[in-house]
């Protein structure tokens, strides 16, 4: 259940399963250029990067070896067919929310710059309709659904699928991947 001989790889999930953090760790065991996708896609003032982020995606797809995470339906007929591997994390509600709580209050507290100089506020994450944890709320079925759906529809077919269920799949996954 590694990686095999795959060497252009998509990790998707919710926000807080852990995505980012997962491409860091196998890019760092593989040698394979990873990239966040919203590090493309956000920019100054949390405006969204448009037509450059897609542009900028064309450009990663192109490389033989990468390993991207993030969940933009809008680069995916640009990124899937040119993969070859999909890691689905599907965890748990209860983890993916207590990840993002934690990391949001820490990320406001701390003032913690992310991509373009934006950073989490406490009005943004608890007051806002923006709010990162009423999206996770609202929109873990969609996704769960969605993720479904794409990996029974045979759309990408030569694409493999590997989805984990849980921290400790993840952490298997990892040492595999060694």
């Amino acid at each position: 259940m590694g990686l095999g001989d795959a060497q252009r790889i998509v990790i998707v999930g919710m926000a807080g399963a852990g995505k980012t953090t997962l491409g860091q760790r196998l890019a760092q065991l593989t040698a394979i250029p990873h990239t966040e996708l919203d590090g493309l896609f956000w920019g100054p003032d949390w405006e969204p990067r448009l037509p450059a982020f897609h542009d900028d995606v064309r450009r990663v797809a192109a490389g033989e070896r990468w390993i991207t995470d993030g969940n933009y339906s809008t680069v995916r007929d640009i990124l899937w067919p040119r993969a070859q591997l999909v890691v689905w994390l599907n965890l748990p509600f209860t983890t993916i929310f207590r990840r993002v709580l934690l990391r949001t209050v820490q990320r406001s507290f701390k003032g913690t710059q992310l991509w373009q100089g934006n950073r989490e506020s406490w009005r943004r994450a608890f007051f806002s309709r923006e709010s990162l944890l009423w999206w996770v709320i609202k929109h873990r079925a969609r996704y769960q659904r969605q993720f479904s759906e794409l990996r029974a529809s045979g759309k990408f077919a030569g694409l493999a699928w590997i989805e984990l269920k849980t921290p400790e799949e993840v952490e298997q996954f990892v040492a595999i991947c060694r």
